[in-house]
């Protein structure tokens, strides 16, 4: 059986098996999609395209279908509930013809928009797509007040030696909000790619329970330090 409010170091296809039908509140992912470009920020705020191998791979295993993921989310979500994928300009149009194949309900995409730039072939890049689902008849958002283009900066978390703890980890605040929008304190929010502990961090600040899976085993051990130290930061208070 799978237990609230821990990591699991494996593939998610097969952890999440072990999820009841129809148990899960929310799902908040951010899928390993492929990009085509990364660097560090510049002096200019933008960022410097870097050679990347593996036909613009920057994980080894961010070559996921979403299209076998989808039936499992859909299984394990409970009735009148969302679903959050992350995704980016590359990949919207074929998440949007899977999920248009799935049971899912699609609502919209929100705009993440960043306070750092890519560059890419035209524009420069700055924002990321977040698709909202829905499973079963209509739930609102918590606060239909919110703005559907959400602004928080790209700041990631440095390790001991001043390295990046994940190369595309997303904003805690972000995630709280997707997590204070679509949950109630209590609600348990799945995060099938965890990677450094966001979703998890986020869960724990806005008072759910969550689960994840994290492949990748240096990930995996990251995010387990940053959920401990941020658990033992609340006992504190």
């Amino acid at each position: 059986m799978i237990e609230l409010n821990k990591i699991y170091n494996e593939d998610c296809l097969e952890g999440m098996k072990r999820i009841p039908d129809g148990s899960v509140d929310l799902i908040a992912t951010d899928v390993p999609y492929r990009i085509t470009s990364r660097g560090n920020a510049g002096s200019s705020g933008g960022m410097m395209q870097k050679d990347l191998s593996m036909k613009g791979k920057i994980f080894e295993d961010n070559d996921i279908k979403i299209e076998e993921y989808l039936p499992e989310f859909y299984r394990i979500l409970k009735e009148k509930s969302h679903c959050y994928i992350m995704c980016n300009h590359i990949n919207l149009t074929h998440f949007l013809k899977v999920i248009d194949e799935s049971n899912f309900h699609f609502i919209k995409c929100l705009v993440w928009v960043k306070d750092n730039k890519i560059m890419g072939s035209f524009y420069m890049n700055q924002f990321e797509y977040i698709i909202m689902l829905r499973k079963g008849g209509a739930k609102n958002v918590n606060n239909c007040g919110i703005s559907d283009v959400l602004m928080f900066a790209n700041k990631k978390d440095k390790d001991k030696n001043g390295q990046n703890l994940h190369d595309s980890q997303k904003p805690v605040g972000l995630f709280q909000t997707l997590i204070s929008q679509s949950s109630k304190k209590g609600e348990t929010i799945l995060d099938p790619f965890m990677g450094s502990g966001t979703t998890a961090i986020a869960a724990i600040r806005e008072k759910r329970n969550f689960i994840g899976f994290e492949l990748n085993k240096e990930y995996y051990d990251k995010a387990c330090k940053r959920i401990k130290l941020e658990q033992a930061q609340l006992t504190l208070f």
